[in-house]
């Protein structure tokens, strides 16, 4: 009876941390080069850990019998299949079509972004929505003279038909492995591309989310749901366990 009151409540806050996480990706449907987060389960790992030559390796999973002690999130993972390209007819807009990332500096060191809401600071610098200075394939900010830029698919910038730099475009053979989310739209990894592919950048265009908000209704109406049968059970195990509490009193 208490294995199947604490079953229920890791069931609970398991489905109460993937609520949390689909409502973080509802809340970006809307941010261009938004990446979606997706959640696992797993058995309920027990605290007591596992040593080999006096070395901590790992967790194990504990049982009762055949049965487990419940559920909980598992490993979180991003989702980086490419979103819809929506055109803005905005020459600073860019996205990029295939495997790649731009490359920007911020306070905490080079980050990597699909969004390409890029504008020009007071000093002509190309800079991020957030303000992060976007680098070229040298490394340098990249400072754009006042006139009209022009962006090939190579990412070759020019400015009145003027070469001024290219974009420093991170491309990396395996995103999931080698990349990390940090906050925002930035993700951290190499210092320096690990794949072959030749992505393309678009001007004028922006990538959209890769969360679909029908997909994730349906997921949360799913959780919601999963986390009201597993209250339910707390509910109904509590009440027998106060009984039963209640029988041995009177036997006593």
């Amino acid at each position: 009876m208490i294995k199947a009151l604490y079953s229920a409540v890791s069931a609970m806050v398991m489905n109460a941390t993937r609520q949390q996480v689909l409502s973080h990706n509802i809340a970006n449907v809307q941010t261009p080069g938004f990446k979606q987060i997706l959640t696992t389960a797993q058995d309920f790992m027990q605290g007591q850990s596992v040593y080999t030559n006096g070395n901590l390796q790992a967790s194990r999973t504990e049982y009762v019998g055949t049965l487990g002690l419940g559920t909980q999130i598992g490993e979180e993972f991003i989702d980086y299949g490419q979103g819809a390209m929506q055109s803005t007819s905005n020459p600073l807009d860019f996205a990029i079509q295939g495997n790649g990332f731009f490359t920007v500096k911020t306070p905490d060191g080079n980050r990597y972004t699909r969004d390409g809401r890029f504008l020009r600071d007071a000093d002509n610098f190309l800079v991020t929505v957030d303000g992060h200075q976007v680098l070229d394939d040298a490394g340098q900010p990249i400072e754009l003279p006042d006139g009209e830029v022009s962006v090939a698919q190579d990412g070759a910038i020019s400015v009145n038909g003027t070469a001024v730099a290219t974009f420093g475009i991170g491309v990396f053979a395996d995103p999931a492995a080698e990349l990390q989310h940090t906050e925002g739209n930035l993700f951290t990894g190499p210092a320096a591309s690990t794949g072959e592919d030749v992505p393309q950048v678009v001007q004028g265009y922006l990538e959209s989310s890769n969360a679909n908000i029908s997909q994730l209704m349906t997921q949360m109406v799913e959780v919601g749901r999963s986390y009201e049968a597993a209250q339910k059970l707390v509910q109904n195990q509590d009440e027998l366990l106060g009984k039963t509490i209640a029988s041995l009193g009177r036997i006593g």
